[in-house]
């Protein structure tokens, strides 16, 4: 009984990135596409309520930069590209002045993910412990679902928070903080 397998091309990050101008998106696994597609209003209206208040609280300190959806580019060969939803880059990770219009080569200090309703748990602390492993300091994994928020660190087991729990920049970001009441009040 003869076998016939076909051998599936391996994408690089260049390709991601050719591919976001072509309007596909998604992240890059070990050279594998993940489509992703957009995931809802509740799951926005989060990222925006945090993000901004990181914004203020890096800029107006000058701590380093902070986007949403920046591709990392975390592994080389095959090439492994995650965007989360929001990043954080210390200024010794990100210098001011320093312009990159590709993929951040540098992990962040500081992800945040917001799970989505399709997102499985064991997926996305998954996601998580990748962050860690490549060098991201706190990974806040921020659920919409139970309004909670699990944080892990590099070290010790991931905790949660919920009720009236705030979210703690820890050593990634000192000072930072912010109540789960203020992500999800706007929907009680």
């Amino acid at each position: 009984m003869a076998m016939t397998t076909t051998a599936t091309r391996l994408l690089t990050a260049d390709d991601l990135l050719r591919l976001h101008g072509e309007g596909v998106r998604g992240e890059l696994i070990r050279g594998v596409l993940c489509e992703t597609t957009p995931a809802g209003r509740e799951h926005g209206e989060i990222v925006m309520a945090l993000g901004v208040k990181l914004v203020f609280f890096v800029r107006e300190r000058k701590l380093g930069r902070i986007g949403s959806d920046v591709g990392v580019w975390l592994e080389r060969g095959p090439d492994t590209v995650r965007g989360p939803d929001i990043a954080f880059f210390s200024t010794e990770r990100a210098p001011p002045g320093e312009r990159v219009t590709g993929y951040a080569e540098t992990a962040p200090d500081l992800v945040v993910e917001v799970a989505s309703p399709s997102d499985r748990r064991t997926a996305i602390d998954d996601k998580a412990r990748m962050w860690l492993a490549h060098g991201v300091r706190l990974v806040w994994v921020v659920h919409p679902d139970t309004h909670t928020a699990d944080v892990h660190r590099a070290e010790g087991p991931a905790s949660t928070l919920a009720g009236g729990d705030a979210l703690d920049g820890g050593d990634a970001l000192p000072g930072f903080g912010c109540g789960l009441d203020a992500l999800f009040g706007a929907w009680e």
